[in-house]
């Protein structure tokens, strides 16, 4: 059974992004897509229906994936921007999706530089985690302000779901990449599944999945498609015109799940829109005015880097190309090493060959400042007119406001960020265009602007109208909230730095107390250990013996009297008495230890002793032995023995010029000051909007009529429409209803609405006796073998496995009671003959092919007949009309063969058989 439930943008839904899906089949959860939402919309508050908090345009979506997100059991990304990707690395971090995830290479890297470009700009301008702020002791340090009022203040502070850079990297370094038309059989829980992607356009990487189960048939997932051949990259393989229509491994599919945000949409020629693109480009710049064209930070950039980087060499154009973005530039090293996905007319250019069509050998630069321009491949993307700049200030330290130039700046939506900073300065001043290539998200700064240049044309002359329409000449004024973060200064700094003192002392007070207590708690283990092999403990005991004075005390008799050579110790009463002849030493156990004795020796049998006290013995010259020490991993490292060794071999194998390198980097290190404090503050501006205003559809999707074409032919058993608005689905499902040929199972469901398909669908194994598999008789078809069986299950001690074994007792039939009828004398009784079962689907055109490779003429006349035989050629008398068979299909699964009995008959009826498998029951 397949269970379908948005999570975002549905059908029916005014909110049509981002994009997320839960398909479960059969017990697999998959996760399609895990977009996010833009964080900063202009009317961010809605009060909720109750009145008693505050709501937010995220929250319910957000709610959801995090519900669902620990039993996903498989997530699939189709697009690498953030409708599609964004959320993803904070679900994967902090909300344990930590299923398999699977998309292409270009999407991973385009995913992941996306994500990057917008937590960078939101963190830079905002204080996201206030949650955990507000749960952080240390920041609610006294003297600041009250505890009551900063839990009010951020208790009203919305919660923004904004990973961290690190987590961006850590989520999709764990992302799978697969490769265009790559079968993948999935194992695990997901055992059976098999998923392969294949091209769906738009984007740089961007994939349509293709799901194979075994219960529940073939699932197609195709959303945001584009046909058309680009300039980067080329058109969808879903449907390809000069190869014959839709691509035959996607036909016919059990469910298809695409969008129809743009059905009734009606896009203007490609050619059109970069003509008005360019003009309104050229005729800004040579009135020396400035464009500023707010763009995504990777995949649709793409596109309008070559299309601009070819007009600049064709207009021998010296205007600056400014693109503001942080992670621009390693967006385009990511793509260099990814030619191969790069399709459009950049293929002419990537192997070299410029617009005179010499080849780029012997145009290459050796003094390029990014060493990998000189790889083969990379010649179309060099973009030597494009500048990088990670900020506004620093493009304004370049270029000033009044030299004309073209700026692109992320994020396309305006809502934060360069372009929205830029936007504040630039709007104001006469004769300056603001370029749009996208509609952006309901509610964003980009999307009010593209509201108002659509209202202001005329009904002809509208976006989705088929036409190009005209700039428009801004006026009024408009209020911007602008976030940014500053130093602190005065008060607000010594209170930051008392704080950070206190907070430093605390920890400096903890981290001493818990130092204290671990030399506590050392001292008392060697205390409790009595019998330790501690080295430092025996050398210590070893030399505070040396040192005493009266470390031996050695009684040698005169050798002179013949008498034995004695060692006398006095000890306390607890310790062993020494003294003993060394001969009458042989009822003592004496221990062969070289080194001092500390106990474990016998009981001192003299009554006398020492005057001295408690004295040491040693049998022999004392020596401490080195001894290793052990923890419970083996033996420990002397770490700082290493590093001194390290730095040794380092400056011995460096020369003096690395040395010196190392020296001033270490001295560049310690001078380089740590950033200020600073805080977050939001200010409203107010923009006379005094500039000029046009849209520009880039956004690289197919229009209503393509999807209208595009559908029926893929001619799918089932369909679920998504990413659309009411009118735009229920335009789809109009169109698919007035073709005969396509199915009425199409399902449009809104947000948490959950459409079932088919039944659940229970497997289960089974084995074949090799009695049963002797008396099976099978028959082909296409790639499978078919066979009838009738057998009784049993079960064996030595297999887990059930085992099918022929049965003894007879077939009960529904006619078995005509066997007790009574029988007339001298019949013969009534014997039930088995039946036989032919598999497959009769196609005339398939059969008009064989009769003819085997000599007999053929043509179809009417709808669904077939004559055959003589009758089918034009030149014979109605005479020989005897050897003229017809064959009609009269329903499904019903064929009639009609015609005289001859050897034609015969030879129909065999291809006729060859076509299906024939089961014998």
């Amino acid at each position: 059974m397949i269970t379908f439930t948005p999570f975002s943008g549905a059908a029916r839904s005014s909110q049509t992004v981002p994009l997320a899906y839960l398909l479960q089949v059969d017990d697999i959860r998959i996760l399609l897509d895990c977009g996010s939402p833009d964080w900063n919309p202009e009317n961010i508050k809605t009060q909720s229906e109750s009145g008693n908090g505050v709501t937010y345009p995220w929250q319910e979506y957000c709610d959801i994936v995090r519900k669902y997100a620990p039993e996903i059991d498989l997530v699939l990304l189709s697009h690498g921007d953030l409708a599609h990707s964004g959320l993803y690395a904070y679900a994967y971090c902090h909300w344990d999706l930590r299923a398999p995830c699977y998309t292409t290479l270009p999407v991973q890297a385009m995913a992941r530089i996306a994500t990057m470009e917008d937590v960078e700009g939101i963190r830079d301008e905002q204080e996201v985690d206030v949650e955990e702020v507000e749960n952080n002791e240390a920041a609610a340090a006294e003297g600041m302000e009250s505890s009551e009022s900063r839990s009010q203040r951020l208790k009203n502070e919305p919660k923004k779901f904004v990973a961290t850079v690190q987590e961006v990297h850590e989520a999709f370094d764990a992302v799978n990449t697969l490769r265009y038309s790559q079968p993948t059989h999935l194992q695990g829980k997901c055992q059976g599944l098999t998923i392969t992607p294949f091209a769906a356009g738009h984007t740089l990487g961007g994939t349509i999945w293709k799901i194979r189960s075994p219960s529940a048939g073939t699932i197609v997932y195709a959303v945001n498609l584009n046909h058309m051949r680009e300039r980067h990259i080329d058109g969808t393989v879903l449907y390809r015109p000069a190869a014959g229509g839709v691509f035959e491994p996607l036909a016919r599919p059990d469910l298809f799940i695409t969008d129809a945000d743009r059905v009734n949409v009606v896009t203007s020629r490609r050619k059109d829109r970069d003509a008005a693109l360019i003009d309104a480009i050229s005729a800004t710049l040579s009135s020396r005015s400035s464009l500023l064209l707010p763009c995504d930070s990777s995949t649709r950039l793409l596109e309008l880097l070559v299309l601009l980087d070819q007009h600049w060499k064709y207009a021998d154009f010296r205007f600056p190309i400014c693109l503001l973005s942080r992670n621009g530039r390693e967006m385009l090293t990511f793509v260099r090493s990814m030619m191969e996905w790069l399709g459009g007319t950049v293929n002419k250019e990537d192997v070299g060959v410029d617009g005179s069509g010499r080849t780029g050998g012997t145009r290459r630069r050796r003094g390029d400042e990014d060493a990998d321009e000189e790889a083969l491949g990379a010649f179309a993307l060099r973009f030597k007119f494009l500048e990088f700049f990670p900020s506004p200030q620093s493009l304004l330290q370049t270029y000033s406001s009044k030299e004309p130039k073209l700026i692109l700046a992320v994020p396309a939506s305006l809502s934060h960020g360069p372009s929205r900073l830029l936007f504040s300065d630039f709007a104001a001043v006469p004769d300056n265009v603001v370029l749009l290539t996208s509609r952006s998200e309901e509610g964003t700064l980009g999307r009010i602007l593209f509201d108002k240049w659509n209202n202001s044309q005329r009904g002809d002359d509208k976006w989705d109208k088929g036409r190009i329409g005209s700039n428009i000449m801004m006026d009024g004024a408009m209020t911007l909230k602008i976030n940014s973060k500053v130093p602190l200064q005065g008060a607000e700094l010594e209170a930051f730095l008392a704080k950070e003192k206190a907070v430093k002392d605390k920890e400096a007070a903890h981290q001493a107390s818990m130092a204290r207590n671990q030399r506590i708690l050392e001292a008392d283990e060697d205390e409790s250990d009595e019998d330790s092999d501690s080295d430092s403990n025996e050398e210590d005991e070893v030399e505070r013996a040396l040192d005493e004075s009266q470390m031996d005390t050695d009684e040698i008799s005169d050798p002179a009297n013949g008498s034995p050579r004695k060692r006398k110790i006095t000890k306390n009463e607890d310790d062993a008495d020494w003294g003993l002849d060394i001969d009458e030493g042989l009822t003592k156990q004496l221990l062969s230890f070289d080194i001092y004795l500390k106990g474990n020796v016998s009981k001192a049998t003299s009554f006398f002793k020492s005057a001295g006290g408690q004295t040491h013995r040693f049998r022999m010259f004392p020596y401490v032995e080195k001894k290793r020490r052990v923890d419970e991993y083996g033996e420990t490292i002397d770490v700082g023995m290493w590093l001194r060794k390290g730095k040794v071999l380092e400056n011995e194998a460096d020369d003096e010029a690395t040395r010196e390198a190392r020296r001033n980097q270490a001295e560049g290190e310690t001078e380089t000051p740590r950033e200020p404090p600073s805080k977050f503050v939001t200010s409203e501006v107010e923009i006379q909007l005094a500039c000029r205003l046009l849209f520009v559809d880039m956004e690289g999707l197919n229009d209503g009529r393509a999807v209208k074409m595009i559908v029926p032919q893929v001619n799918p058993r089932k369909m679920i429409v998504v990413h659309a608005q009411a009118a735009a689905a229920d335009a789809l499902i109009d169109s698919c209803a007035n073709i005969r040929s396509m199915t009425k199972d199409i399902y449009a469901p809104s947000v948490g609405e959950t459409v079932q398909i088919g039944q659940h669908t229970n497997s289960f194994s089974i084995s074949l006796s090799d009695e049963l598999l002797s008396t099976i008789k099978m028959s082909r078809f296409e790639d499978n073998e078919v066979g009838y069986v009738t057998g009784r299950v049993a079960s064996h001690f030595s297999s887990t496995i059930p085992i099918l074994e022929p049965s003894g007792l007879a077939i009960p039939t529904p006619n078995a009671n005509i066997l007790h009828t009574p029988r007339i004398l001298g019949s013969r009784p009534i014997q039930i003959l088995p039946q036989s079962t032919m598999i497959g689907e009769l196609k005339l055109t398939a059969l008009k092919s064989r009769l003819a490779s085997v000599g007999v003429q053929a043509e179809l006349v009417g709808e669904g007949v077939l004559i055959c035989g003589a009758g089918a050629r034009r030149d014979q008398s109605s005479s020989s009309t005897q050897d003229t068979v017809a064959v009609r299909k009269t329903g499904r699964g019903r064929v009639e063969l009609e015609g005289n009995v001859s050897d034609i008959y015969y030879v129909v009826r065999r291809e006729i058989y060859n076509l299906h498998a024939l089961v014998a029951t």
